[in-house]
């Protein structure tokens, strides 16, 4: 009788290849589940498109001025009158639908309405050497206090806030990271002078200290880029600092030090890219700061001069009509500003989430 060992033995394969995943892809993973961290992500991408490219389809310049189009509504008519002069030439010019009636002020009320219902009608009125018809032109956000297409000057703000806030983190973290990975690997009496340092410059009012500089500096935005950047690698960098203090005391340290690597090669290929979660969260959070600082510091008329566009100066140009009723002079840019701030809010408050989690699961 055969034994058990004597029979042959059949092995069936069933070894499986699991593909493993990084860190990073895991925080995506999760990422891709937070439902206000995706709302804010597609905010922000559609608000950067639209700023790009949004100016060279609108067909009109951030600076053009056209008075007879002055505080004229959201997507309202416009009337062209053509002028024809006494040598043949035409002269063109542009009214808003609203503001027809200014142009016939000699004549009666109900007289300067029924001129207005024809040309709402869609049909043209002639009187002497004026022609007025119905206008293509169109203004989706209407016309400022000038003339100016609102549209257009929102999304060239909107280049401008983006652009300051994004170099101005760049520049802040920048500095941050190479303050505190620093103060926290050396310690000692350099760590104590370093982080001294911050607490004082921490202790002056941001703001307080913006207003000033930018009225000693002409204000611009490479000037506005530097200052931002110069005010705010504070936070970072007793975030980096932090997490340095506890960094330098693990293993892999150890060990580099034991085969001869220098401070330079452990900052820099082992502590900073085991930061990068915590600054990559803070950055979020630091261009919302610096869109609201550049907001505020134009509010108060210390930012970007005119005719440059900014939200915070559209916003201080727009309260001085508020009460006229001229609304849509404000809405645009306070909603531009509120929409992107909580877009970066949200995106930071997910990603947080998401290398937090990755954070306690390395641990």
């Amino acid at each position: 009788m055969a034994s058990v060992l004597d029979s042959p033995l059949i092995v069936q394969d069933e070894t499986q290849f699991v593909h493993g995943s990084s860190l990073w892809q895991d925080a995506w993973y999760r990422l891709r589940k937070n439902k206000l961290a995706l709302f804010g992500l597609g905010c922000f991408l559609t608000i950067t498109l639209l700023c790009l490219i949004g100016p060279l389809v609108t067909g009109y310049s951030y600076e053009q001025t056209d008075l007879t189009l002055k505080a004229s509504p959201p997507s309202d008519k416009i009337i062209q009158r053509t002028e024809t002069l006494k040598n043949g030439e035409k002269k063109i010019s542009f009214y808003s639908l609203t503001n027809i009636e200014d142009e016939f002020v000699e004549k009666p009320r109900d007289e300067r309405k029924r001129i207005a219902a024809t040309l709402a009608g869609g049909e043209d009125y002639s009187e002497g050497a004026f022609t007025y018809q119905s206008s293509n032109q169109k203004h989706l956000f209407g016309t400022d206090a000038l003339g100016r297409d609102l549209l257009t000057r929102v999304l060239v703000g909107g280049r401008i806030s983006l652009s300051v806030g994004f170099v101005a983190t760049l520049i802040s973290v920048a500095i941050g990271v190479v303050w505190g990975t620093t103060a926290g690997f050396v310690g000692g009496v350099l760590d104590n002078v370093m982080m001294r340092i911050v607490d004082g410059v921490m202790s002056i009012p941001a703001l307080f200290l913006l207003m000033f500089l930018a009225t000693i500096f002409r204000p611009s935005v490479p000037m506005l880029i530097l200052v931002l950047g110069l005010l705010a690698w504070l936070a970072p960098a007793r975030l980096v600092r932090g997490e340095t203090l506890s960094l330098r005391t693990r293993e892999y340290v150890h060990a580099v030090r034991l085969m001869g690597g220098g401070a330079p090669r452990i900052i820099l290929r082992h502590l900073v890219p085991n930061v990068i979660g915590t600054i990559v969260v803070n950055a979020t959070f630091q261009v919302a700061d610096a869109i609201l600082a550049v907001a505020a510091i134009s509010f108060l008329g210390l930012g970007i001069p005119p005719p440059a566009a900014n939200w915070g100066g559209m916003l201080s140009d727009g309260l001085n009509y508020i009460y006229s009723g001229f609304w849509w002079l404000i809405y645009p840019s306070g909603l531009a500003i509120i929409i992107t701030v909580l877009s970066f809010n949200l995106i930071g408050d997910g990603l947080r989430d998401a290398v937090g989690s990755r954070a306690h699961r390395r641990l």
